[in-house]
This record gives C-alpha cells, structure tokens and sequence, in this order.
C-alpha cells in the first residue's frame, strides 16, 4: 500500500468512525473467506460498515478522537464494525460470536466509553432504530382506532335498540 493509500485510508476510517454511534472490534483469526463473506454481507443488511483492518493504520485513525481508548484492543488480526444505529453492530457481531467459535468480540465504544462484552452483549438486545419506529407508529395509529370504535359503538348500540323496539312495536300492532 502506497503512502498517499495510507492517509486516505486512515481520514476516511477517521471520518467514518466520527458519524458513528458505536463501535466493536473483533478478532476473526480462523474464519474462511466465506465465513468472512457472510458477515460482511450482514453487517452490510443492516446498516453497518465492518472492515478488516491494518492495526497500525487504524490506530493513527484512533489517535486525536473520541475513540482514542479502544487503541489497546488493535492487537492480532482485528476487524472493526460501526454504524450510525447504535445496537446493529453489537447484534450482527453477537449473533456471529455465537455462530462461529472463531470470531471473538475483543470490546467496543459506545457513548463517550469503552465497552466490554457485558454492555455489548445489552446492546445487542435492545431492538433496532427500525423497530423502535415501528412499535411507535404503532403505539400512535392503536389510540385513533380505539377511539374510532368506541365513536362507532354507541352508534351501533343504539340502532340495534331501535331495531327491538321498532319489531316489538310491530308484534304488538
């Protein structure tokens, strides 16, 4: 790799990484290509950027940010997930730790702290930006149609009573 390679690839990492929320570094020693393949395929499915990194060139990219205290986990054959939703990279890298025995989650960041595998694992729990809207709408459009048929009940109510009284009117004729 070229010099000129090497600064653009450490102030594009360094960019990215600053329009993250969250970030977890694995090492993935043992996997083969199509192990690698369908991870990255994942992480790219939901929103998440996963790149197998050169440890020296990506702590340069560490060195003068927010993520500065994750530089110790660079160590080995490391690969590094982040994303702008906070829980998709601890979810896809779980998932895989769980899939693979290979793949090992060596930490992480996550709101201005460095993170072992108990807040990764939290994370990893917690439903996604997507699913979070979804139960929102929900939980919105749920109170317009309650009061739509509680609107419409007394309605239907009151012309079923009209509906007895108009045939009981009539036997009695």
């Amino acid at each position: 790799m070229k010099r000129s390679e090497k600064n653009d690839f450490v102030k594009n990492l360094k960019e990215e990484l600053n329009n993250s929320t969250s970030v977890i570094v694995s090492h993935y020693a043992g996997l083969n290509v199509n192990k690698i393949d369908e991870l990255r395929k994942a992480m790219r499915d939901s929103g998440t950027k996963f790149k197998v990194t050169k440890n020296r060139l990506t702590k340069l990219a560490l060195a003068n940010t927010q993520y500065e205290t994750i530089a110790d986990l660079f160590v080995g054959p490391t690969a590094i997930a982040y994303s702008s939703d906070p829980t998709a990279p601890a979810r896809i890298s779980v998932e895989f730790e769980k899939k693979f025995k290979n793949f090992k989650i060596l930490g992480g960041y996550f709101e201005g702290d460095k993170i072992g595998q108990d807040k990764i694992n939290f994370l990893a729990s917690l439903p996604s930006f997507d699913e979070i809207r979804g139960k929102l709408v929900g939980l919105l459009s749920t109170p317009a149609q309650k009061i739509a048929s509680v609107l419409q009940a007394p309605a239907s109510q009151i012309v079923s009573l009209l509906e007895l009284r108009s045939k009981k009117l009539e036997k009695s004729n």
